[in-house]
């Protein structure tokens, strides 16, 4: 089971230090928002020079923040920064009160946004000439430089145009509130039959779902519903809890005691996830302790791995 974990801290040494820690605890990857210190490309580069092994990825870059062109270019100085394999650049285009709200954007057909973006991205990672007319872009790049080292290219895909996308042209996905009943029914079948149709390889699929270790499930899922309750709130999400058969977030959210911890994670990977990506949670007045007894069942499994 590859397990990896959420990143984020206010400092740049915290950021290294987080990263040395869960490469000396044998974790797979860490996983940065998009806001971690304004740019978590910044934060990824200098963690990735201080670490060896451990894979530093974007769940989820903003794609409509930045030209494709741009972000292809800003990945390939990441993974020469960290002089080493190991950076993945998780990207997708956000909901569309941020997008429309926030960027003044239009959302309007983010589907195919999307997919001209992801191909534009995917040349340009590769050395590859990019000249894409399509109706969102029209891009003549020639060759760029390619990335020093491969780059993986995951979306957060959940609609089934995008999870196409994700398997076709990227090189998978990363998931968030998609529990096992959703990645077995909807994400895993659509984006391995893409890849398929497409003559690639079995795609990644990192699921990504809230953890925490606790003997109270009403209390945890109480504190869940506190944290999480508004991506039941957002349409992507919606829908995604829909296909796991779930109305509220608060219900995709992993609780329970070690044993049952662990059986679900465990699941996830029976139902075609290759990745575990945990957000660690608190539950109750002991914060600190409810951290640390999650972060030692997650510890156990990776060493277990």
């Amino acid at each position: 089971m590859r397990i990896g974990l959420g990143a984020g801290a206010p400092t740049i040494e915290r950021i290294v230090e987080q990263a040395e820690q869960a490469e000396a605890a044998g974790f797979t990857t860490l996983w940065f928002p998009s806001a971690v210190l304004g740019d978590p490309l910044a934060a990824i580069a200098v963690a990735g020079r201080a670490t060896s092994s451990i894979e530093l990825g974007t769940a989820v870059l903003v794609t409509y923040a930045a030209h494709p062109a741009l972000t292809a270019a800003r990945a390939a100085s990441v993974a020469a920064s960290m002089g080493r394999p190991g950076f993945v650049l998780g990207m997708g285009p956000s909901h569309d009160m941020n997008i429309e709200r926030m960027y003044g954007l239009s959302y309007e057909h983010v589907g195919r946004h999307t997919e001209e973006y992801t191909r534009i991205v995917v040349a340009a990672l590769r050395g590859e000439e990019v000249r894409l007319e399509g109706d969102d872009f029209r891009v003549h790049l020639g060759s760029p430089t390619a990335a020093p080292f491969p780059v993986p290219v995951l979306l957060g895909a959940l609609a089934p145009r995008m999870l196409r996308v994700a398997g076709e042209v990227a090189d998978g996905t990363v998931t968030w509130m998609a529990n096992r009943e959703a990645l077995e029914s909807h994400v895993v079948p659509r984006i391995r039959a893409a890849a398929d149709a497409a003559g690639r390889d079995a795609p990644r699929v990192v699921a990504g779902l809230p953890v925490a270790v606790h003997d109270d499930l009403d209390e945890a899922r109480a504190e869940a519903a506190r944290q999480y309750g508004f991506y039941g709130e957002l349409p992507n999400y919606a829908r995604i809890l829909r296909h796991g058969g779930l109305e509220r977030s608060a219900d995709a959210c992993v609780v329970g005691d070690e044993e049952s911890v662990a059986a679900q994670l465990r699941a996830l990977v029976d139902a075609g996830a290759t990745d575990v990506w945990a957000a660690i949670f608190a539950v109750g007045t002991d914060r600190k302790a409810s951290r640390a007894r999650t972060r030692a069942l997650l510890e156990q499994l990776a060493r277990d791995a």
